[in-house]
């Protein structure tokens, strides 16, 4: 069932972001002059080839190429497309002022346990600029027994997005054993914490599951999570609360039928969220059923913009 469109939360501006004039430049280009171009974010997102293998591009085989991704980006007017170095390398350029770039800066195989989650640098900031981009991604493992070292490793990416004026994307993603046996990675209280850290650790903009109430699981939460059941909206405006002055994107995991992804993208603008970064609900579909949810995308974003 979709979502009945209801106002949204006023999400923060620049001015209240204090942003500097480099962010604030490409964040602008990514909000009001692509895609949906009316404030909104939307999307498209490829680095799962690095984070999942390719096994993600059996249920499409077309979208193993990243050109027919480029192509989708182009022609279903996204707001940005975001991978990693080695993809901007060799497909960016054709598409340089068609769509804009948010390199994503660090990653990992599926291959080890997620209990010790940590993605190390695959590039920099200064790759970033060097290849036109307008924002950097990061993910971030909050709770896992590296965040030590996670942490830290993020601070020299603020530190150089400040430096540049690069807007700085966190995935801010609860991981690890401890986070496990407290609900989940998915439970409110982990996606809750996982935005707070994100926006105290100096993200622009904030990519995060959407969590889920599992009743089965309420024993394991902290408190007062176990005594606060909520369905979607109510979960993801609590999140978009925590974040603060950040932006929040919502993710949209694995592949869902037709109704299941617009209802998800009703849900997270209207909780408050700047956007949508749907990765394999897109590129998963063949062409012509990509092209027509990237169309519903749309719609749905026609109802949320905000001016500055």
């Amino acid at each position: 069932m979709t979502a009945a469109v209801t106002p949204a939360v006023v999400r923060p501006t620049f001015d209240a972001m204090n942003l500097s004039i480099g962010k604030r430049t490409r964040l602008h280009r990514l909000m009001y002059e692509h895609g949906p171009a009316n404030g909104t974010l939307m999307m498209l997102p490829i680095d799962q080839g690095l984070e999942h293998g390719p096994v993600d591009f059996f249920d499409n085989p077309d979208s193993i190429d990243p050109d027919w991704i480029y192509r989708l980006a182009v022609e279903g007017n996204f707001s940005g497309i975001a991978l990693h170095v080695g993809l901007a390398e060799k497909y960016q350029k054709a598409y340089c002022g068609r769509v804009p770039l948010l390199l994503k800066v660090n990653g990992k195989t599926n291959v080890p346990p997620d209990d010790d989650a940590f993605s190390p640098m695959t590039s920099s900031v200064e790759d970033a600029i060097r290849l036109g981009a307008d924002a950097v991604g990061y993910t971030l493992y909050v709770g896992s027994p590296a965040q030590e070292l996670d942490i830290a490793q993020c601070n020299e990416v603020r530190r150089d997005c400040d430096r540049y004026g690069m807007p700085l994307v966190v995935w801010a993603y609860p991981r690890g054993a401890a986070i496990k046996a407290k609900g989940g990675i998915d439970s409110l209280y982990a996606v809750d914490y996982a935005a707070r850290v994100a926006c105290e650790v100096g993200a622009d903009v904030i990519k995060l599951n959407e969590p889920v109430w599992k009743a089965d699981d309420a024993s394991k939460l902290p408190k007062p999570y176990n005594e606060m059941p909520f369905d979607d909206l109510e979960g993801l405006r609590k999140v978009v609360k925590s974040a603060g002055r950040s932006l929040v994107l919502v993710s949209g995991g694995s592949k869902m039928g037709d109704e299941a992804t617009i209802h998800k993208a009703h849900v997270a603008m209207a909780a408050g969220c700047v956007g949508l970064i749907f990765g394999r609900n897109m590129w998963q579909r063949k062409w012509d059923n990509a092209l027509a949810m990237a169309a519903s995308m749309h719609e749905v974003m026609k109802a949320y913009g905000q001016a500055q």
